[in-house]
């Protein structure tokens, strides 16, 4: 019964995926949102045939045929490494600095991240000074932190297809997804967290066309394996990357703050955070001394909606929403977004994450409603909270398989149960 109902949602997973990419195929101003439409269509569709004709036959085991992965395995191909491919031949056409959304073979933010390369090996900063400008436009900004402008280094030194930004966002996702991984010792993943962390059109459509959100999941995933494991020295310097790399991510650290709290308790904390101050201070001074008012207008101003240039981050959410209706809304979504970060502080402080798959979850959470009330966001950037609870269930799997032993020693020495509990991956040592 369970593996029929399992297969009723893969059915309609997929066909709201299939939706989602032909609708985009059709439809989409970007020709490569369109590029990965016709790709990812056809996987998806897929998708769902695999799981009606499993459906109707009765059963999902038998051979990697009749294997609920199939389909996710063919998304991770034709979905997002083959569309990749395509976008990154097409891009040698060199019209992506056009303002015509329906040429271009990359998102903006990749040709800004490459950009801000130049600019720091050129000048020793990656932000163009805005106030310099005649007339500022949107794309003159990079609305990133220092560690962000590494991924465009490829590019600036050598040159050429291959050192295309977005191959190094993959990279750095699939790298620190497997090292966190083997941190949980290889844990068997329910495809259900694959739908929610590859299948999804958010992940896909994001790997083809744009990529540095997924590589700041991938160490946000990693800094909670390895808080897990108890190396917090390490996992506070994955933190201090992703601040400096984008601060829309934020909110997750301060999760992972507390779950190193919950964990190992405030002397740990405190050297943990100093080491996070630390790191960010290496990484984010130099850049702010050479230019400090350009550094705030990038990384602070234009994010939050307060540059010269308005952000054209938009999204249905009710923070853009208010934000819209003039001065008066937009401070009232900062009021807003004020009063939501505190109450999900005093949240975490109260019911703080002890085990990965909390501190995954709950960071899903925040993020989630970081996005309904800020004044600038997009409804891309759900792919944050669709990982991270898809990384929940991965870590959930470790964790009752490092219980499993103690249980069963448990068993052999009663004595010894409340001992044995303590050993846990999901319990604090």
């Amino acid at each position: 019964m369970g593996d029929r109902r399992d297969l009723r949602w893969d059915i309609t997973i997929y066909v709201v995926c299939a939706a989602f990419a032909i609708g985009t195929a059709i439809w989409s101003e970007f020709y490569g949102y369109r590029i990965w439409g016709n790709f990812a269509s056809v996987a998806y569709v897929f998708g769902a045939a695999h799981a009606v004709w499993l459906l109707i036959s009765g059963s999902s085991s038998g051979g990697w045929l009749r294997s609920r992965w199939l389909p996710v395995g063919l998304v991770a191909g034709l979905g997002m490494i083959v569309p990749l491919g395509v976008l990154v031949v097409t891009r040698l056409s060199g019209v992506d600095w056009l303002i015509t959304p329906w040429s271009w073979s990359a998102q903006p933010e990749v040709w800004v991240i490459e950009r801000s390369a130049r600019l720091l090996l050129d000048t020793g900063t990656p932000y163009v000074d805005i106030a310099a400008l005649a007339h500022p436009e949107v794309n003159n900004y990079t609305p990133y932190g220092p560690v962000m402008t590494v991924f465009g280094l490829p590019r600036a030194l050598l040159g050429g297809p291959l050192t295309d930004a977005r191959i190094m966002f993959a990279l750095v996702a699939v790298a620190t997804i497997a090292v966190s991984l083997r941190l949980l010792h290889w844990p068997r993943v329910a495809v259900r967290a694959a739908h929610l962390a590859i299948v999804s059109p958010l992940t896909a459509l994001t790997f083809a066309v744009a990529g540095p959100d997924l590589a700041i999941i991938g160490l946000l995933v990693l800094s909670g394996a390895l808080a897990v494991r108890d190396r917090y020295a390490l996992s506070a310097v994955m933190v201090a990357l992703v601040v400096s790399m984008k601060l829309t991510a934020l909110p997750a650290v301060v999760v992972i703050f507390c779950l190193v709290a919950a964990r190992a308790g405030g002397a740990v904390v405190a050297r943990v955070l100093a080491v996070f101050l630390g790191v960010t201070a290496l990484l984010n001074i130099p850049v702010l001394i050479v230019q400090p008012g350009a550094f705030v207008e990038h990384v602070i101003k234009f994010p939050a909606g307060a540059g010269r240039v308005s952000s054209p981050a938009a999204s249905p959410f009710p923070g853009h929403l208010i934000a819209q209706t003039g001065p008066a809304g937009h401070a009232i979504a900062l009021v807003l977004a004020g009063i939501t970060a505190l109450a999900l502080v005093v949240w975490l402080v109260r019911r703080p994450p002890v085990t990965g798959s909390a501190a995954m979850t709950k960071a899903g959470i925040v993020l989630a409603a970081a996005l309904l009330v800020v004044p600038a966001s997009r409804y891309g950037y759900l792919v944050y909270p669709l990982v991270l609870w898809g990384a929940a269930m991965a870590f959930a799997v470790a964790e009752r398989a490092a219980s499993r032993p103690a249980t069963a020693c448990a068993v052999d020495h009663p004595t010894a149960s409340g001992a044995g509990r303590g050993a846990d991956v999901g319990e604090p040592r």
